[in-house]
């Protein structure tokens, strides 16, 4: 990892948090500023492998996995905010969004692919408000106010997310690497 990588990603990291605290939110969750325009970020699961948009997105089957030792290009997502202040969407190598399939609220025992990457256009199911957490990771809250969660904490090549958590643990937290490049 270069330098400048290493930098950003401690920058995000302490962003993240010393984020300011969500009314009735307690300690635990912070409100995450939206990152600047076109910021390029990995995104780590909780058991340091990394989310891969399978084919660098188009998809809505065999959509992501959660099984990658390291960042290549399909490992890297551009992170916009929306204009709202809150909101975030995720963009894919081939430009599509990321898309929680009914807004969130399924599991992968239900849909293969509660995500998929196929969306050209920005609507209320690509947008993610990233929820930053005492330990300095992120929780991402669906648009159905539901929280992403890396199946087994990661390691998957498929059925590798649910979107139907109302608490946030250890599978529900993820950490944003940013600053870097395609």
């Amino acid at each position: 990892m270069k330098l400048h990588s290493k930098i950003s990603a401690v920058v995000v990291t302490g962003t993240l948090a010393g984020a300011t605290a969500v009314a009735g939110a307690g300690p635990a969750q912070a409100a995450v500023p939206p990152p600047p325009n076109g910021s390029i970020c990995a995104i780590q699961v909780d058991n340091d492998r990394f989310v891969t948009a399978v084919g660098g997105g188009g998809r809505i089957t065999s959509v992501m996995r959660t099984d990658a030792t390291v960042i290549g290009p399909n490992e890297k997502f551009t992170l916009e905010p929306v204009g709202d202040g809150v909101h975030v969407d995720l963009r894919t190598r081939s430009a599509n969004y990321v898309t929680a399939v009914n807004s969130g609220g399924l599991t992968h025992d239900q849909v293969a692919d509660v995500l998929h990457t196929d969306a050209t256009r920005l609507d209320t199911w690509e947008t993610l408000e990233l929820i930053g957490q005492e330990d300095g990771k992120v929780a991402i809250r669906l648009f159905d106010r539901h929280f992403l969660t890396a199946v087994n904490g990661g390691g998957r090549s498929s059925g590798a997310f649910d979107s139907n958590r109302s608490v946030v643990k250890s599978w529900e937290k993820f950490r944003f690497i940013c600053g870097l490049s395609f």
